[in-house]
């Protein structure tokens, strides 16, 4: 088990850490579950507006290199990246080079926050120029991925239609849950 940190920005750093971690866990878990034929499907063909998978994927793995790239000393909003381009399909999808791009994203973001010390936390880092403080850049990245995360379970589960297991409790076992965990608490 790891230790746990004695200070409030060791436990900060290490709950978002953890955080992310569930939050890339849950993104895994329904990619896994979307078939290589319905990662470019967009639900709305006809909509400009509409993501498919890969898009998706394309965009949180952009984001999350530029943002972490070189996070306390650059603007995370980096030159070159094209982020238009994000989503866009470029010819067939190939699952392995979108999830090799997806690594390579949260493997950035992982670095950098293992990097940060608490006298970080007290720091200033730009995205577009605007100033955020280290804890409000961290948040806007949590919330970024999330809003995405919950895009790409929809889109799973919405491909899997009656063949979808529950990524989390299942509809009506939310008591057998409870009990589990209490009576392990009880021991």
């Amino acid at each position: 088990m790891q230790e746990e940190p004695a200070n409030l920005a060791g436990i900060y750093l290490q709950d978002v850490v953890v955080q992310f971690q569930k939050l890339k866990e849950l993104a895994e878990k329904a990619l896994a579950r979307v078939a290589d034929g319905n990662l470019a499907v967009r639900l709305d063909p006809d909509g400009d507006e509409s993501n498919c998978v890969a898009v998706l994927v394309q965009h949180m793995a952009g984001n999350l290199r530029s943002r972490w790239t070189e996070f306390l000393t650059t603007d995370g909003e980096k030159p070159e990246r094209d982020r238009d381009g994000e989503f866009e399909l470029a010819g067939e999808v190939d699952r392995a080079a979108l999830m090799a791009r997806w690594a390579d994203g949260w493997e950035r973001l992982f670095a950098a926050l293992a990097g940060l010390t608490a006298a970080d936390l007290l720091r200033t880092v730009y995205i577009r120029g605007e100033a955020h403080s280290v804890p409000q850049a961290i948040h806007r990245q949590m919330t970024h991925q999330a809003y995405h995360v919950g895009q790409l379970v929809l889109l799973a589960k919405h491909f899997a239609g009656g063949s979808w297991e529950s990524l989390s409790v299942p509809k009506g076992k939310t008591r057998e849950l409870n009990a589990a965990m209490l009576g392990r608490a009880e021991r």
